[in-house]
């Protein structure tokens, strides 16, 4: 590809070894979440939330359990400011919930921004200012200690607002743009804050070390933020975030790397919403932990109603291959990957309390308010007899033997090939009842009797054929059999009784019976039949009788 020659490295790896991350294969427990959905998505949409929609997701987010939630930039519009007041002046904070305020630092933003958090009774007030290489050749224009300085005089309003404003509040700062910021000098400046807000037991300070544009693998940004660890003066007093972007689709494997290498917070959003390709997806993160054992401290039990609040209020949709949360992430078309995860179903029946470890499903999609039937089992031209019978057996009770399961899947797969589309479970289920059950097209056995002789069953056999009602009498080693051999005398048609199975419908004494006959033909083919029925004798000559009637047809 043309031009490449003129992009080269952004990022600035920490001098020394700055590795020990590697070490580690698990993040042991949740970090701390805070959702910026309600200012950095927001700010991203094309309409912004609304006042009353924000005070929705802000409801949502705590519901999910977040205890940390960005509300804004207050003194951005007075939409966010309004928001900000609406949250205190009605009450809708809980008092185990945080909110957090963005401002630059510029006296008259910091300002308002405290007056708008004026009576919090917990509120984390966030400020920042660039950093990067760029940033101060570009737009700044300014040298590293003036740098320094815009920080600095920005903490020390942030301290005397703190002293006049009643409320109770914390502090962040974000050197922002810090993965194209020189390591040493991130930690100067992180450093001059800290001398200012002097971080204690009982007043901890937040730095947040965000990937503003993702310039690098997530192992330069792990090394990056361990240096950070390892070096920040009054580190037990500091509290380490990460807000990773998505800018090189690597903003999970940043944030769990960046948790590895000492980060204890994160903040991100919902489906990864955000500015150019958006913020890490909180919901990926907290449910990659959950997948491997970790409680998130999120409650994602019924996803799907998240979503649809998630696209009302920002008339965004959810990518259908969206980790965890898209529509088809748990689909299995491929008929070798619907047979694997049919049989892992099968095997946890049989195995209870063991991990779950179902093939191609790497969690279980109940947890998450899907549901099986609707979601992992999907049918069009490439599933196979797995995935079929599966849908038979688990929405409708019919459980088809292995050769017809195979013979009824490549009809429903060539169906779906014909009509270039998804077959649904009922269709499917009707495409059966009208090919193989209760058949009667050409032959029918209206009446059977039957007396038991030592040897067998003898059967008086009432078969109307062609419109002509004829009883005759056969014997057999059972009834099916005997009847088989009365229909075989009328019809004179050759044919093996080849396989007979059949089950309950429903539990209980007066539950319907499904049965399956598999009849070999002259040609040596399988030519099946099913029959449904409260009498277990009944539908097995049902099912006989429909495939009797399919051989005929020449089915």
């Amino acid at each position: 590809m043309k031009g490449f020659e003129k992009y080269t490295r952004q990022y600035y790896l920490p001098e020394g070894d700055y590795t020990e991350w590697m070490r580690r294969d698990h993040i042991e427990k949740a970090p701390t979440w805070c959702s910026v959905d309600l200012r950095d998505g927001n700010q991203a949409l094309v309409i912004p939330m609304s006042l009353e929609e924000k005070l929705e997701f802000f409801d949502l987010l705590v519901k999910i359990g977040f205890k940390e939630i960005e509300v804004g930039f207050p003194a951005a519009s007075d939409t966010e400011y309004e928001f900000c007041r609406a949250l205190i002046e009605r009450d809708l904070i809980p008092d185990d919930v945080t909110i957090q305020v963005l401002t630059q630092s510029r006296e008259h933003i910091i300002k308002k921004t405290f007056e708008a958090v004026r009576g919090a009774k917990n509120a984390i007030v966030h400020l920042y200012n660039s950093t990067s290489v760029a940033q101060r050749e570009q737009v700044f224009k300014k040298s590293r200690e003036e740098i320094i300085d815009i920080a600095v005089s920005g903490a020390r309003l942030c301290k005397e607002y703190r002293e006049k404003t009643p409320g109770n509040f914390r502090f962040e700062y974000s050197p922002e743009s810090f993965t194209g910021t020189e390591p040493e000098f991130a930690l100067e400046i992180c450093n001059a804050v800290s001398k200012v807000w002097r971080p204690s037991e009982d007043d901890k300070v937040i730095y947040n070390l965000p990937v503003t544009v993702s310039h690098s693998m997530p192992h330069v940004y792990a090394s990056q933020i361990e240096y950070m660890s390892e070096n920040l003066k009054y580190r037990d007093n500091i509290i380490l975030s990460l807000h990773p972007h998505n800018d090189r689709g690597c903003a999970v494997a940043d944030t769990e790397m960046g948790i590895l290498a000492g980060a204890q917070r994160v903040e991100g959003t919902l489906f990864g919403n955000g500015e150019r390709t958006g913020n890490v997806d909180i919901i990926t993160l907290a449910l990659n932990m959950y997948s491997q054992g970790v409680d998130p401290k999120l409650d994602f039990h019924d996803l799907p109603a998240i979503t649809r609040v998630y696209e009302r209020v920002t008339r965004m949709r959810v990518y259908e291959r969206q980790p965890y949360s898209g529509a088809l992430v748990f689909a299995a078309f491929s008929g070798s990957h619907q047979d694997a995860i049919a049989k892992g179903m099968h095997w946890r029946e049989t195995h209870p309390g063991k991990p779950w470890t179902v093939p191609y499903l790497p969690i279980d999609p109940t947890d998450l308010g899907r549901v099986y039937e609707a979601d992992v089992i999907r049918i069009n031209s490439q599933s196979g007899k797995g995935g079929i019978g599966y849908i038979m057996e688990t929405q409708f009770n019919m459980v088809l033997p292995a050769k017809m399961r195979e013979e009824f899947g490549y009809y429903i797969k060539g169906i779906s090939d014909r009509e270039h589309r998804e077959l649904m479970p009922q269709e499917i289920y009707d495409y059966f009842i009208d090919r193989y059950c209760n058949r009667k097209t050409v032959m029918n056995v209206p009446e059977a009797h039957y007396v038991q002789e030592p040897d067998g069953i003898t059967a008086t056999v009432t078969v109307l054929y062609k419109g002509v009602k004829e009883k005759v009498t056969a014997f057999g080693n059972g009834r099916l059999d005997a009847v088989s051999n009365a229909v075989k005398l009328v019809t004179k048609q050759p044919y093996t009784l080849e396989i007979y199975t059949q089950h309950a419908l429903e539990e209980g004494s007066t539950s319907k019976a499904a049965s399956y006959v598999g009849l070999k033909a002259p040609d040596g083919s399988l030519v099946w039949g099913s029959g449904v029925s409260r009498d277990i004798i009944v539908s097995s000559i049902k099912a006989l009788v429909s495939a009797v009637n399919r051989l005929l047809e020449g089915k």
